[in-house]
């Protein structure tokens, strides 16, 4: 599960990279009850996504050439420049390096070996999500790959996840379900998936997305539908997961939501 608990390499962030702030903003305060606030009267291009009054994400305006709307997960380091440098060392790239944000914190904007792009979070004053694992927030977080024991291997290194496969029902594939380092069971927050045909990234380059949890799957499947956005797959039931769909809003961006099974009872 996602917490606002942040560990070394747990997701602490997300952002959505828009052509369009003011439409992206629209659409997900239709589908989620997000509001969409500035966090100061002198930036306009980065807004936060709050739910309730907490920050469950934020949108900001695409600047990297030839870049694709799409979510960016960040995860938690204690020290950003060693974080990098071991990206760097282990076969992957930066595209921003470590920048301050006011006394709030720094980032960097990295990329894996394989493509998938990604960045990571060193705190000041801001910790990063205020709301997670709760119906219109972030629950859990997908690598979509096309090598998944790669994608292990370098994430392994950087930020010292472990994992834990499981075959998928009817030949599926393998899914590697993923764990900050040295935490529990329950800490685990995401999976690895090797997909041949990526089929929502259009250049076929692999990807990571966000998947947020809701009351009702199928109710916010057609919110999506009504305002503009389109279903790559589902609504389906996984056993022992819950009934999810994997969806795109109206720019492209790829998302899932999520209906959890009930916790068994004993």
């Amino acid at each position: 599960m996602i917490t606002t608990d942040f560990v070394s390499g747990s997701p602490c962030w997300l952002d959505l990279g828009a052509s369009d702030i003011d439409a992206a903003a629209a659409f997900y305060g239709a589908v989620f009850g997000w509001q969409a606030q500035a966090f100061d009267q002198e930036t306009s291009s980065y807004k936060s996504f709050r739910l309730d009054g907490k920050v469950v994400g934020a949108v900001g305006q695409l600047t990297e050439e030839g870049a694709r709307p799409a979510w960016t997960v960040y995860f938690h380091t204690s020290d950003i420049d060693s974080t990098v440098k071991t990206v760097e060392q282990a076969g992957g790239s930066v595209r921003t390096p470590p920048s301050e944000v006011s006394d709030e914190g720094r980032f960097a904007q990295l990329t894996d070996p394989q493509g998938a792009q990604f960045a990571v979070w060193q705190p000041g004053s801001y910790p990063g999500l205020e709301l997670a694992d709760a119906p219109g927030s972030l629950g859990w977080v997908e690598l979509y790959t096309t090598d998944s024991t790669a994608a292990q291997t370098f994430y392994g290194t950087v930020f010292g996840w472990s994992g834990q496969d499981m075959e998928l029902p009817g030949g599926g594939g393998t899914y590697t379900m993923v764990t900050p380092k040295d935490q529990p069971a329950e800490r685990m927050f995401g999976g690895i998936m090797a997909v041949p045909q990526l089929f929502s990234s259009g250049d076929n380059r692999p990807y990571w997305h966000p998947v947020f949890g809701t009351a009702d799957c199928d109710a916010t499947v057609a919110l999506v539908r009504e305002k503009g956005g389109s279903v790559s797959m589902g609504p389906d039931d996984a056993e022992g997961v819950g009934r999810l769909a994997v969806c795109n809003d109206p720019a492209g961006a790829e998302f899932v939501v999520l209906t959890p099974s009930p916790a068994p009872t004993f």
